[in-house]
């Protein structure tokens, strides 16, 4: 364990302004279609892999897509094209938004496959149930057993989740020595049995007490018998691969599972805390424009300004 945990040391401390940026993308969502950024990618990554794409071809588009989503939003590779600008002039507008967050982050080889990466492209054959179930089913934060729950909206959906775990893992991979296409897919299906399963948190599994392992490991098997053979057989190994942390997967694997949820805590912590002043001073609400002393003149009459 210490020495996977070694190398990696340096990036733990790097990276979560990064994942913050990535993670909001479950709060970021466009008028063309329903569901945030991230659910959204979560359908289109399952739909590709179904279709046969490679894990590893999937896992660099989906990151690159999520890293320059970061800064760009909903501004992605097909909006970009929408609005007129070429190949080239999309691709430089993606790796400026991937530099600007990820450039001395990420690991020099994460880097230059994301700048290689083509956008997503979703595969033709529509996803098993279980993807839209996961992003319909809340996911229950916080829980403890013997405590009250500590409620938390708007709740993330597990789809959204799972592609945070599934972008994280592939971030870090290339820092343990893990397969980047394996971290990808592992963290794409670690819910699986909450496509039926209502999430009741840490508190509720205490409840099942010893029919939990039983009733994940049904749910799971039933959901992978709706993924073509031979990729439900790599993810059933992959899941089975998680138990520890002893391995570069289930290092990588366990990192970003708990990355993910301890930022979406620090996500609803933050917006609570969330104040004016942070907007118009820090994050300069009021940009500077021809405009600006007008707008600020109009604030200060009207007792906005902090």
């Amino acid at each position: 364990m210490t020495s996977l945990l070694a190398a990696p040391t340096g990036r733990y401390a790097a990276v979560p302004g990064l994942l913050r940026e990535v993670g909001d993308l479950k709060r970021v969502r466009t008028a063309d279609a329903d569901g945030s950024m991230a659910s959204r990618a979560f359908v289109r990554a399952w739909a590709a892999l179904v279709d046969g794409a490679d894990p590893v071809a999937v896992a660099d588009a989906e990151t690159a897509a999520a890293v320059a989503g970061a800064r760009l939003a909903g501004i992605d590779a097909d909006v970009l094209t929408a609005m007129g600008l070429g190949e080239d002039e999309a691709r430089a507008v993606r790796h400026r938004a991937i530099d600007e967050v990820a450039d001395g982050v990420l690991h020099p080889a994460t880097l230059a496959r994301l700048h290689a990466a083509p956008p997503p492209t979703p595969g033709a054959t529509p996803p098993p149930a279980f993807v839209a179930a996961l992003c319909r089913q809340p996911r229950a934060g916080a829980t403890a057993p013997g405590r009250a729950r500590l409620i938390t909206e708007p709740p993330e959906d597990h789809g959204e989740h799972c592609w945070a775990v599934a972008v994280y893992g592939a971030l870090l991979a290339e820092d343990h020595g893990a397969d980047r296409g394996e971290a990808f897919l592992l963290g794409l299906a670690h819910h699986l049995h909450n496509a039926v399963m209502p999430d009741a948190g840490f508190a509720g599994e205490m409840l099942l007490g010893e029919h939990l392992h039983a009733v994940v490991e049904r749910l799971t098997e039933r959901e992978l018998a709706t993924l073509p053979g031979a990729l439900a057989d790599r993810v059933r190994g992959l899941l089975a691969a998680r138990a520890d942390a002893d391995t570069p997967l289930g290092a990588t694997f366990h990192a970003a599972d708990v990355l993910d949820r301890v930022l979406q805590v620090h996500h609803h912590a933050r917006a609570a805390a969330f104040t004016a002043r942070e907007a118009l001073v820090d994050l300069e609400l009021v940009h500077a424009s021809p405009v600006q002393a007008h707008q600020n003149a109009v604030l200060d009459a009207a007792g906005l300004l902090p």
